[in-house]
């Protein structure tokens, strides 16, 4: 039977704590739900009494997930969210960017690609599909925007039946524990918080040339576009500009990329050239070592760009769409972050964490998590469990940091590219030549042999210490499901998987997720690494 503990409250709040409080005897090394109350109570109370326990400032994936966890935990938490237009006036709502204008409209018109390569697979397979198909560009953006539109109401639901105050407002820092709240309709006022969270995200950038702004869109604009986009130009090499060129391509749009450097900076060398190599036999075509320098709109409303090449001659394209895809800043302008003396970079907007606590900002009730955090991955699985992990720091005595390390992400390029680890470059970097062995294999999934589809790119390597029993520090998967396929063996890697270890697991056969166990072929030996057999 579970006893009661007694303490000596110092406000109503504490007392209800107090109240709920049970040693569990079961597992006494826990306490129920009362305790975190209780706890919340002590760590929050103070001669100083604040509006909320919690302002978070930003509405997306990471910020939604901290004000809800925290109220979970019986926080006083208000969520601040408002989304200035683009330049071209698109505007959204509650979610932040990977709801309305990233991964899941990216995932969905990505999908809605591949369903034209399959129709075309299902002829060979004995299907009487005689028309080629073709996508009605109205159908698919309002069906994605009707499943947008569906999770906006349903963060709203979610935050109303947690009893998380949501106002459509900016929030900026007047003070370390004050904040403005600038409505849609104008009106002002200030709330205070013991705790504050920044969590406003990125925006795409637009490169400095004339013409951009007014007439080129970006990610914010792509997927509400009310015509066709026709004949595009993709400008960039980021995941955000292959992964969109990818289905424009796959949903029968010609369709350009240019790239200045290199694709896919950060990613594995090797995998990021196979990407574009299989977009480039798919029918995107590439303008590498090319700058923009113009864009014009013409007589007859298309837009004439005027580029250079890595030579320094210029030349000309015509397009129906300009889609900027040149990187992101985070939207961090209009926080007032040097009013209260929070340390940010200037040139990218992010916010510098301790390295103690991540999140923790250089005043210490103010929090940085998400895209705006410096030198942490933006994505979106990353914001949710930093913020997650911040709440019950806050308002539950827990010790728990986020781990940045051996973070799973995949790209959503036509052949999609997942990852997890270290690139072959950064591991020879850190551990040497002589410390690092890689395995890999070229593999042709089982699907892809009736409709006869190249698999040349199709392409598998794990990168390991050379030493004892090769712990795996890297994994790389370039095929279909990658998402899938990578997931899973992000989880092993994290308890640090060994190679001997994958070597000695039976695959699922037929699978492209069996071809991880079955390498067994390394780049020092030379030897050809196809897959060959069932």
């Amino acid at each position: 039977m579970a006893a009661p503990i007694v303490g000596f409250p110092r406000n109503a709040a504490c007392i209800r704590g107090c109240l709920q409080l049970r040693w569990d005897t079961k597992r006494p090394s826990l306490y129920t739900l009362g305790f975190s109350k209780f706890v919340r109570s002590l760590s929050t109370s103070s001669t100083v009494q604040h509006d909320y326990d919690l302002v978070v400032v930003g509405g997306g994936s990471g910020g939604l997930a901290c004000s809800k966890e925290a109220a979970q935990l019986g926080a006083r938490v208000l969520v601040l969210d408002y989304v200035d237009p683009s330049p071209r006036g698109s505007r959204w709502g509650l979610g932040g960017c990977c709801v309305n204008v990233g991964c899941i409209p990216k995932k969905l018109m990505h999908h809605a690609a591949l369903l034209g390569h399959a129709v075309q697979d299902a002829k060979k397979y004995g299907w009487n599909a005689h028309v080629d198909p073709t996508v009605d560009w109205t159908t698919l953006t309002t069906v994605v925007q009707q499943h947008v539109k569906s999770l906006n109401w349903g963060h709203r639901v979610q935050l109303k039946d947690k009893q998380v105050d949501y106002q459509n407002a900016k929030g900026s820092l007047l003070d370390p524990h004050t904040v403005r709240v600038l409505s849609a309709n104008g009106k002002e006022k200030t709330v205070t918080a013991s705790n504050i969270v920044l969590a406003v995200g990125g925006r795409p950038k637009y490169p400095d040339i004339p013409g951009a702004m007014e007439h080129a869109i970006t990610s914010d604009d792509l997927f509400m576009l009310e015509k066709p986009p026709g004949k595009t130009l993709v400008i960039g090499a980021s995941y955000v500009s292959l992964e969109c060129a990818g289905f424009l391509t796959g949903l029968g749009f010609d369709t350009t990329v240019m790239i200045r450097s290199i694709p896919l900076r950060g990613f594995d060398r090797q995998m990021a050239d196979l990407v574009t190599d299989h977009m480039e036999g798919s029918g995107t075509r590439f303008l590498r070592q090319h700058v923009p320098v113009a864009i014009d709109k013409t007589d007859s409303g298309q837009l004439q760009v005027t580029w250079r090449d890595g030579s320094g001659q210029e030349g000309q394209g015509t397009f129906d769409t300009v889609m900027m895809a040149v990187g992101r800043f985070a939207n961090t302008g209009t926080l007032g972050l040097d009013t209260v003396g929070v340390e940010w970079y200037s040139e990218s907007g992010k916010v510098i964490g301790r390295d103690e606590n991540p999140e923790q900002s250089s005043v210490p009730h103010i929090f940085a998590i998400g895209d705006i955090l410096h030198g942490r991955p933006e994505l979106t699985p990353v914001a949710i469990k930093a913020g997650r992990l911040l709440a019950h720091r806050l308002f539950a005595a827990t010790r728990e940091h986020m781990d940045y390390d051996k973070v799973p992400t995949t790209v959503f390029t036509p052949l999609e590219y997942g990852s997890v680890g270290l690139s072959e470059e950064a591991a020879l970097e850190r551990f040497g030549p002589d410390k690092v062995e890689i395995y890999h294999a070229f593999y042709k999934p089982l699907e892809y042999y009736i409709p006869e589809r190249d698999a040349s790119q199709c392409y598998i390597k794990a990168v390991c210490k050379r030493d004892g029993d090769q712990e795996i520090v890297g994994l790389h998967f370039l095929g279909p499901n990658a998402g899938e396929v990578t997931q899973g063996f992000a989880v092993a890697l994290r308890s640090g998987l060994t190679y001997q270890q994958l070597a000695s697991s039976v695959g699922i056969h037929p699978t492209c997720a069996e071809e991880v166990v079955k390498m067994g072929i390394t780049k020092r030996s030379g030897l050809d690494p196809t897959v060959t057999g069932c």
